[in-house]
């Protein structure tokens, strides 16, 4: 398996790698400092891509912190005014990645990340205007002073506008339905974020329920509901108001009025008592959801990148392709295996789990990506907006791999039943 691969590169015994990393507005990661194993390289810079905001989630954060830090000369009332705070365009991060350690009970989760072996631990976060000169916000701020700091000012605690509504409803089995279908760039992320939330195995099914209703014994429902919104990142940060999660470049919100559960398949019962009775559909004004325009790029397991002439500005390309390699693997073979494998296990596996049983998967020599023509040329990593499509493991024979068919090479070897 992929996985099991990647562990037995990263080896079972404590170690401890520092690491110096810096990151642009646009979650580009150069590691200045860190171990020699290109595994361990890939791990961190994974993480911090992951896990750090970019683009206007950048702006929203460090402007938070610089409003928190009690930095302002004056009161923040207009959009215009919180725009007028420069944000500086570098980050550095200074830590170390601990293999075969876990995450501390009492630790940060904002300085010790969770990667696969262990914890990757930021001890120190700079940013710089000019690359040269770094400086960083007070790490022992009395929490209380820092909300009145920001909570003075009438510009906070305000919520982005509304990009798009999604109803999801979820079987403890892990069976998720979206309404209505999100664009490519979204499905996967939402689908783990609705497991996330209401539980990703039985026992956290029943417990988070419980919890819902505020009943220690509670029946754990059939099917759960919730209404994921997201929103463009608020000018700034409210802890009163802190989103879910991210994706890609937006706060994700969980309306409590729209979530509910059902206890037998029929009937659903809203976990908000104030809030209406739950419908069965989502009203008109939701429904509604932009088309996305894409296009389709070819990444090759040697490492090329191509597209059809004019679909790409050309003041984009290199920048494409290196995205796309560095998410891929591609032009790296262990790299490129392990994401086709995990590509494949992802799409097929539910349906055909025998194939978890192979120890060595077909790797295809060229996958097709769908991308949103508005992400090309979008500070974000292409690696949160596009979709994989097709592939191919002769260059002849394309499979669609949302066909709900086995392509013929993976059929092969199965293992006999």
């Amino acid at each position: 398996m992929g996985d099991a691969r990647r562990r037995k590169q990263l080896g079972l015994m404590p170690t401890v790698h520092p690491f110096e990393a810096d990151m642009d507005t646009s979650g580009n990661v150069t590691l200045n400092q860190g171990p020699q194993e290109a595994a361990l390289q890939v791990l961190i810079v994974d993480a911090l891509r992951e896990t750090q905001p970019t683009g206007p989630l950048w702006d929203s954060s460090y402007r938070t912190s610089f409003v928190m830090a009690g930095r302002p000369d004056r009161l923040l009332e207009t959009a215009e005014d919180v725009q007028s705070i420069a944000v500086p365009p570098h980050r550095r991060f200074v830590g170390e990645l601990a293999l075969g350690t876990t995450v501390p009970e009492d630790a940060n989760t904002y300085t010790h990340l969770p990667v696969e072996g262990g914890v990757l631990h930021l001890r120190q976060h700079t940013h710089s205007a000019d690359g040269v000169r770094w400086e960083s916000f007070p790490a022992n701020t009395d929490p209380r002073r820092a909300l009145e700091f920001l909570m003075q000012h009438p510009a906070a605690g305000g919520q982005g506008k509304v990009v798009a509504t999604f109803r999801i409803e979820q079987a403890p089995e892990g069976r998720v339905t979206i309404d209505p279908e999100p664009p490519g760039e979204w499905l996967e992320a939402l689908e783990e974020l609705a497991s996330e939330w209401h539980g990703q195995t039985p026992e956290e099914w029943g417990d988070l329920h419980a919890e819902q209703v505020d009943e220690d014994k509670a029946t754990a429902p059939v099917l759960k509901r919730s209404l994921f919104e997201l929103r463009e990142p608020a000018l700034l940060l409210s802890p009163l108001g802190t989103p879910f999660a991210q994706v890609g470049g937006l706060e994700l919100h969980i309306d409590p009025a729209g979530s509910g559960y059902s206890p037998d398949g029929e009937e659903w019962i809203t976990y908000d008592p104030e809030a209406a009775p739950l419908g069965d559909s989502l009203p008109p004004e939701l429904s509604q959801f932009l088309d996305v325009d894409t296009v389709t790029v070819t990444v090759f397991a040697d490492g090329r990148v191509e597209w059809e002439e004019d679909d790409v500005p050309a003041d984009q390309a290199d920048r494409i392709r290196a995205d796309l390699v560095q998410a891929t693997g591609a032009g790296h073979p262990e790299r490129w295996a392990d994401w086709t494998e995990n590509l494949l296990l992802e799409i097929f596996a539910d349906e055909y789990p025998d194939l978890n049983e192979v120890e060595t998967l077909p790797v295809p020599i060229a996958v097709r990506l769908d991308i949103p023509v508005d992400a090309l040329t979008d500070a974000d990593p292409l690696a949160q907006a596009f979709i994989e499509s097709e592939l191919t493991f002769d260059g002849q024979t394309w499979h669609d791999l949302y066909a709900e068919e086995l392509p013929a090479e993976l059929n092969a070897v199965r293992p006999l039943n």
